[in-house]
Formats: C-alpha cells, sequence, structure tokens
C-alpha cells in the first residue's frame, strides 16, 4: 500500500513538473514570438493575443487567457467533472501567470515568417508535453468537445478546426493584416507537426502483411535473418476461396528491402502490404511503460 503511495505520488509530482514545462514553453512561444510579430493564432491564446495588441498591452495576455477559459471550464463541468476541470483551471492559472512573466522579454527575432516557425515549435512541444503527461490546458480544444456534445453533426477536430480558423480570420480582419492567416497557417502546421514529432518520437516502423501460401518458410527465414518477431493467421482469398497465411511483422524502415528480398525468395507471388506505425511497443522496439 505504501508502495503504491509512493508511485502515485511520484506519478503526480512528474505531471506537475511537466505541466510547469509545458506551460513556459507555450507562453514563451506566444509571448516571445508571436506577439512582438504580431501574429494571432488560434486558440485561447490568439484571442489574447489579439486583445493585448488591440488594447496596446492594457490587458495582459495571462489576464485574458484566464479569463477566457473561465466560461469554457463552467460550461464543461457537468460533462467533463470537477476534478478534471480544477486540474485545467491549475494549468491555465500557471500558463496564465508564465504570459504575464515573459511579456517582458523582448523579441527575438523581427522576421515573421521565423517567429511562426519558433512560435509553433515552442507551442508544439508545450502542446505536446500536455499530451503525453495527460494535462489539459482548457482553450478551444475544451469548447469543440463541449460544442461536440451538444451537436454531434461535426466531430471534434472538425469544430476545433472551425474555432480557430475564426480566431485567425477574426485577428486578420482586426489587424487589418490579411497575410495573417498565412503565417497563422505556418504556425498551426508547425506546432501540429512538432507535437506529433514529442508524442509519437523519431522512432517510426514500417507494419507489413504478407498474404502467401507459404507462410512457415517465410517466416522461418524471416526470424533466421532479423530479430524481429513474426504473426501468423489463418486466412481466406475471397475472390479464389483458397487457404492463405497472412504473416503479421513490425520493421524498422531500412528492413523494408531486406524483408522483401526475403519474401520474393520464398514466394515471388507473394502479396505485400507496408504500412506506417507510428508507435510499436515490445521487445525490440520499445519497452516503456506508458505514463
Amino acid at each position: 500500500m505504501a508502495g503504491q503511495k509512493r508511485q502515485v505520488f511520484l506519478r503526480e509530482l512528474i505531471r506537475s513538473f511537466a505541466m510547469l514545462v509545458g506551460c513556459a514553453l507555450y507562453a514563451l512561444g506566444v509571448d516571445c514570438f508571436l506577439v512582438h510579430n504580431e501574429i494571432i493564432g488560434g486558440g485561447a491564446s490568439g484571442i489574447a493575443t489579439l486583445t493585448y495588441l488591440l488594447t496596446d498591452g492594457r490587458i495582459g495576455i495571462g489576464i485574458m487567457t484566464v479569463a477566457v477559459n473561465i466560461p469554457i471550464l463552467l460550461l464543461g463541468i457537468k460533462q467533463m467533472g470537477w476534478k478534471f476541470i480544477l486540474r485545467c483551471l491549475i494549468t491555465i492559472a500557471v500558463l496564465g501567470a508564465f504570459n504575464e512573466l515573459f511579456t517582458i522579454i523582448p523579441s527575438f527575432t523581427d522576421n515573421r515568417i521565423l517567429a511562426a516557425v519558433y512560435g509553433g515549435i515552442l507551442q508544439g512541444l508545450g502542446i505536446g508535453i500536455f499530451i503525453k503527461f495527460k494535462v489539459s490546458s482548457g482553450g478551444t480544444e475544451l469548447l469543440a468537445r463541449e460544442i461536440n456534445h451538444w451537436f454531434k453533426i461535426l466531430s471534434i477536430p472538425v469544430w476545433l478546426a472551425i474555432l480557430d480558423a475564426i480566431i485567425v480570420i477574426a485577428g486578420a480582419f482586426a489587424m487589418r493584416d490579411p497575410e495573417n492567416i498565412f503565417y497563422a497557417l505556418i504556425l498551426i502546421f508547425v506546432s501540429a507537426k512538432t507535437s506529433d514529432l514529442f508524442i509519437m518520437g523519431l522512432n517510426r516502423s514500417k507494419q507489413c502483411y504478407i498474404i502467401t501460401d507459404f507462410g512457415k518458410e517465410i517466416s522461418d527465414n524471416l526470424i533466421a535473418h532479423s530479430p524481429r518477431g513474426v504473426t501468423m493467421i489463418e486466412g481466406k482469398g475471397m475472390y479464389t476461396e483458397n487457404e492463405k497465411d497472412v504473416l503479421i511483422t513490425c520493421v524498422r524502415p531500412q528492413q523494408i528491402e531486406q524483408m522483401k528480398a526475403i519474401v520474393r525468395q520464398t514466394d515471388p507471388h507473394a502479396f505485400i502490404i507496408v504500412t506506417d506505425a507510428t508507435e510499436v511497443i515490445g521487445k525490440g522496439f520499445s519497452d516503456k511503460n506508458k505514463f
């Protein structure tokens, strides 16, 4: 029991530290790159940035970030539960504090394209940390979930895209800067790619399906020439109605050609399907426990 409590405490401590790092990176991207270059992105931070610029800094980014999120959190109490909302509120308060603190830091670049790229990288790292350590900062993502709960005609990602698009377009009109849409697209693209890369990592693999009449021979050759495991299941070709062996294995991208050569040596007529596997957990790939 004491060991379990210690594990829970350590897990929460790590999550709290990750939340602080994620908030700091996200706020740094907003304050040091986007605000100084008048780039209005999506989400609550986009609304806060727009308000800050329109009021010449009289309404702080951090204050506005918290103010925008409070009604969203109140709407989500019934659907998400008060514990989740309380965690969100703490994260938003920390994010708002970092936003206020980093406002005094001067701009790192006056090039708006570079600002969109660097800001996107920092925001993407922050979002990636939030997702990986199960931390939520509310914002339009939570609002999209709430809207989807009432209006299921569109999916959550579509609602999120609509909300962010409204904020970006509104920013372009309010600042009389149509080019903002271009910079915002760069920001959103880089942010999404960075968060995906952080969560999934560089350790990409290929998932292979091999449909053949010589399953045992091919699997023996694959196992003999590589450390990868192979799983065989029984299948049936619906066109010929012949029984088939279906082999499933995961390999590194650089091992694809070797795998194809081994299969072709045994069965030149084998049907091979290769797809991307964004995450493979197990011996020979990643033995890390999910946090």
